[in-house]
């Protein structure tokens, strides 16, 4: 195969893998904050790109209109989650709240199927689909403009965790929650705006996921490849997340592109999985993630 050819495949597989790190972002975020696991989030996810499919569809909302609906409706959830389910659960051992979150997926797929029966799985964006060829690369402009997009969120996000007094406190919360009680941080409060970031960016995920891949509730499989992202990343690692997200994109557009043929259709999907167990036996911290010190 060409040069031109692999070098498209690369392309598109690196912007594949930023949309990959805006999903993966919603875990490290939750993860950041509270150490707790977000089986949820694909369905999470879903969730949001359905809001806003039902406020332009259903309700006739333009754009933007949806994407502010969709946004304070994952906020709301957001909220009665964190204020229902888990402030009881403060304090609790960690296998609770991953159970916890494996229930709101449940609830989420439940929800979608029942609430959101016949709405339009499509999300149309203003982005020209045809592709754009430079020097002898195709480039996808819907994918160029969403994985644009995506990187913004992401180092907004980072910023805010790295910069911000809420981010530093969201810190001290995971290191320690009894301690940032004592140093009196309001973790109730700060859970809560955690579960609101979260719902935002699960709507521009879920949006931008959708118009890309024209799957809005089948996005809830994405998910399924974050997993091996965060891990290789670093659970805790917004820098890791970002590369680790790139490389998985890759990874899956030459498995896609160059093994599929020999090994399988499914090949490139379980590709991520292959280097998710390398990266359990040879550094299970991930890339960029530390491991917890402990003081004995």
């Amino acid at each position: 195969m060409s040069t031109s050819f692999l070098a498209t495949v690369l392309v598109d597989g690196a912007l594949t893998g930023t949309l990959y790190a805006l999903v993966a972002l919603s875990f490290v975020v939750v993860y950041r904050s509270s150490r707790m696991v977000n089986f949820a989030l694909g369905d999470w996810t879903m969730l949001a790109a359905g809001l806003v499919s039902a406020s332009v569809h259903a309700l006739g909302l333009s754009l933007p209109a949806a994407l502010v609906a969709g946004c304070m409706g994952m906020i709301a959830l957001g909220l009665g989650f964190n204020r229902v389910v888990l402030r009881p659960l403060l304090g609790r051992q960690v296998i609770a709240l991953i159970m916890v979150t494996l229930g709101l997926g449940a609830l989420a797929r439940g929800a979608a199927a029942v609430t959101l029966r016949g709405v339009t799985r499509r999300i149309e964006l203003p982005i020209p689909a045809d592709p754009i060829e430079f020097l002898g690369v195709l480039v996808s402009p819907d994918k160029l403009v969403a994985a644009a997009v995506a990187a913004l969120a992401v180092g907004l996000a980072a910023g805010f965790f790295r910069w911000s007094r809420i981010g530093v406190a969201l810190r001290a919360i995971a290191d320690d929650q009894q301690v940032a009680m004592a140093m009196g941080i309001d973790v109730q409060r700060h859970f809560a705006i955690t579960w609101g970031l979260v719902g935002v960016l699960s709507v521009i995920a879920g949006t931008l996921w959708t118009f890309v891949a024209g799957s809005g509730f089948g996005v809830a499989l994405l998910g399924f490849k974050v997993f091996p992202i965060v891990i290789l990343g670093g659970l805790d690692s917004i820098v890791g997340t970002i590369v680790a997200a790139v490389l998985i994109g890759v990874l899956e557009a030459l498995a896609a592109s160059y093994l599929d043929t020999h090994l399988g259709g499914g090949f490139s999907h379980v590709a991520s999985y292959l280097v998710l167990l390398a990266m359990l036996f040879a550094r299970p911290h991930g890339l960029f993630g530390r491991p917890d010190a402990v003081r004995v």
